[in-house]
């Protein structure tokens, strides 16, 4: 009976979920792709494998892919931050986590993320009162995301469970013009039964991101989207609806200390309507992602990984499956590890690549490292 029980409510959530996704997007509200700035990813070692990490990540990165993943670490204070160019340099991406152990069961974060494009030319006083050309009217201006997030993660009673959560401030802007602030929530949980294997699971967004914009056009500018034939934006609100991640790790130690080879499953869940992904559907879409880590005395860590996957139309009647594989290395020295990551070999996806570096620093007290 109790289990019935359980099921309904199950499925009373689940079609709740659903109305509740349908209804923000014939609103308008919750438009595709939004904050996507938020799903690039963060950390080489993770890009290396694919993004396949949700359930076996660990150190400060573990602030972006698994808050709960905060209680596993073995050291006291955690640093990692991540530069990368998009688009022949056009687009610069940055990352910058902080975490430290409160004691063995509490673990605290702070993590930075910027996303932008620099130096965009501002065409819209281009032209003078006369109608003539005025190269010295150009400005320039940034368009830019920023993500200022704060979590939390506590291992429960039940053996091998953590939780974890981020609360989340966006602030978004293009140059005067425009901008926006949002908030959300995400919510996380690790499980390891045994040393072996571990279960993640991140649910971004849980309760749906709000980001309010607003506008600021002078009247030149209003001017120009006239006779130009562009519609006036207008201050509004929008949603990031939820996205689900859920993984599973396999870690296999072999010979001397510290040497393993490590495989993960990750799912990929989006809510926002059908995506061009492998399994598309309404509201719900899948991708996976695939990731395989060899690690020899904690020192030395090949990577690979594949993601992405997506169809590609050739022609009106044929679509071929692409995908994105990537590959990685890293080093570790005296807490110190540097990482790489290749995101697109043999650029076989239509996705963004790039070569991709991060650095992270653990250790147990600030005196001793100063």
């Amino acid at each position: 009976m109790i289990l019935k029980l359980k099921i309904k409510h199950f499925l009373f959530l689940i079609s709740s979920l659903s109305s509740y996704l349908g209804i923000a997007q014939d609103k308008g509200i919750a438009p595709k792709y939004s904050n996507e700035f938020l799903q690039i990813g963060v950390g080489a070692d993770a890009l290396g494998r694919g993004n396949a990490i949700v359930a076996g990540v660990d150190g400060s990165t573990a602030l972006y892919w698994n808050p709960a993943a905060l209680t596993l670490s073995k050291s006291k204070f955690d640093i990692s931050g991540m530069h990368s160019d998009y688009f022949a340099g056009l687009t610069k991406y940055d990352f910058i986590g902080f975490s430290t152990k409160v004691n063995d069961k509490t673990a605290l974060g702070l993590s930075f993320i910027r996303f932008g494009v620099d130096n965009i030319p501002n065409t819209t006083q281009l032209i003078d009162k006369e109608g003539n050309i005025d190269f010295d009217r150009i400005t320039l201006f940034s368009a830019a995301d920023y993500a200022f997030n704060f979590s939390f993660a506590k291992k429960l009673a039940i053996n091998g469970l953590s939780v974890g959560g981020t609360a989340k401030v966006i602030h978004r802007r293009v140059g005067d013009m425009a901008k926006a602030w949002g908030f959300g929530l995400d919510f996380s949980a690790l499980y390891t039964p045994t040393e072996k294997v571990k279960v993640g699971l991140m649910l971004r967004d849980a309760t749906s991101t709000f980001n309010a914009w607003s506008f600021s056009l002078d009247q030149k500018t209003k001017d120009v989207f006239s006779v130009t034939g562009n519609t006036l934006p207008s201050n509004g609100l929008e949603l990031t609806l939820p996205r689900i991640l859920i993984g599973g790790q396999y870690k296999q130690p072999f010979g001397t200390k510290g040497s393993y080879i490590a495989g993960e499953l990750d799912a990929e869940i989006t809510t926002d309507g059908k995506r061009n992904v492998l399994l598309s559907g309404k509201p719900f879409s899948l991708n996976p992602n695939i990731g395989l880590e060899f690690g020899y005395k904690n020192l030395v860590f090949i990577r690979s990984g594949v993601q992405n996957f997506q169809y590609v139309l050739e022609n009106i009647d044929q679509k071929n499956l692409t995908f994105q594989p990537s590959i990685g290395m890293g080093v570790l020295f005296q807490g110190i590890r540097l990482d790489y990551a290749f995101t697109d070999i043999g650029d076989m996806s239509t996705a963004m690549y790039s070569h991709v570096f991060s650095l992270r620093v653990s250790f147990n007290s600030f005196s001793s490292n100063l």
